[in-house]
């Protein structure tokens, strides 16, 4: 609630931000947030600083002109560009070369970006989100960040929990993800939790976070469609999957329907002996939670 607070708080806001939290927590959701705070005009546009080359980093924010480098066969603008009159979001900002991180102090102080390759300057109206799950006071005295930079995006500093300092929310997070159209198609079996289930989820603590959360919910769509999950399940299938185990379980399983198979033919044979007492039928399609008793084999079956 607190965060939800300082984002329509900070959100109106031109100034940049800095949203600090592990890996996993939703620093990216934050970052939308605030974009959607603010009513800027412009898009929202997302740059993931670990994932881009370094000798490309420079044309992907900036831009550049034809000819610039093999390859530039076009002008092209950079994510500066297309967030004009929005927000640009740099993820991962602690993975930033320090070469690069003084062209985009320039950028920040006057708000011009100049394409590679190119002379003109391009005068902008961008704000700048950044991200990180690194401590940049630490990288900064190891020389591994500048600190000028530190201090014109530390305006806003935003932390975000994680998901074990919040674990009441988690079946809030797991009813929004399973109600979300785009997460879970028409063709697919509904599942849940029960009390149980909740209660093994809640005392999990979830070193991925958010994300570790919606993987577990990708795991139990494909294990178990159409099932109100136990704490059981949750455990030793969700949380902590064992291959061997899993398998093991389901070939029992497979097992007992198939002597159960077996005993409903030899049922239906003993029907053309009239003298045969009557039996119990037995079909897939009825039996629920069968006990078996195994006296030399199975002698009764329990529904």
């Amino acid at each position: 609630m607190r965060l939800k607070k300082l984002i329509s708080m900070v959100g109106p806001s031109d100034y940049a931000a800095i949203i600090q939290g592990q890996t996993g927590v939703g620093k990216e959701l934050v970052a939308e947030s605030l974009h959607d705070a603010s009513r800027r005009k412009g898009k929202f546009v997302a740059v993931n600083c670990a994932a881009i080359p370094r000798d490309l980093m420079e044309a992907e924010l900036f831009g550049y002109e034809k000819g610039a480098f093999t390859g530039a066969v076009k002008t092209t603008p950079g994510k500066f560009e297309q967030a004009n009159k929005g927000t640009l979001f740099l993820d991962e900002i602690g993975d930033m070369n320090l070469d690069l991180q003084s062209k985009l102090l320039r950028v920040l102080e006057n708000s011009i970006v100049t394409r590679v390759g190119g002379r003109a300057d391009i005068q902008l109206d961008v704000r700048v989100v950044c991200a990180t799950h690194k401590d940049l006071e630490e990288l900064v005295k190891q020389n591994k960040f500048r600190e000028d930079l530190l201090f014109r995006l530390n305006v806003f500093p935003i932390q975000v929990p994680t998901l074990r300092e919040r674990l009441d929310d988690i079946p809030e997070i797991v009813t929004h993800f399973l109600q979300d159209n785009s997460y879970v198609s028409a063709n697919e079996a509904p599942f849940g939790f029960d009390k149980s289930g909740f209660e093994a989820l809640t005392t999990y603590e979830w070193p991925g976070n958010i994300r570790e959360l919606r993987n577990i919910l990708e795991r139990a769509k494909v294990f178990f469609p159409g099932q109100s999950i136990n704490r059981e399940q949750v455990t030793q299938t969700l949380l902590g999957f064992d291959q061997n185990a899993f398998f093991d379980q389901v070939e029992e399983n497979e097992n007992i329907w198939s002597a159960l198979d077996e005993l409903g033919g030899a049922e239906r044979g003993h029907e053309a002996d009239e003298s045969a007492p009557p039996t119990a039928k037995i079909s897939r399609g009825c039996l629920i939670a069968p006990t078996v008793l195994m006296l030399g084999g199975f002698s009764e079956i329990w529904r």
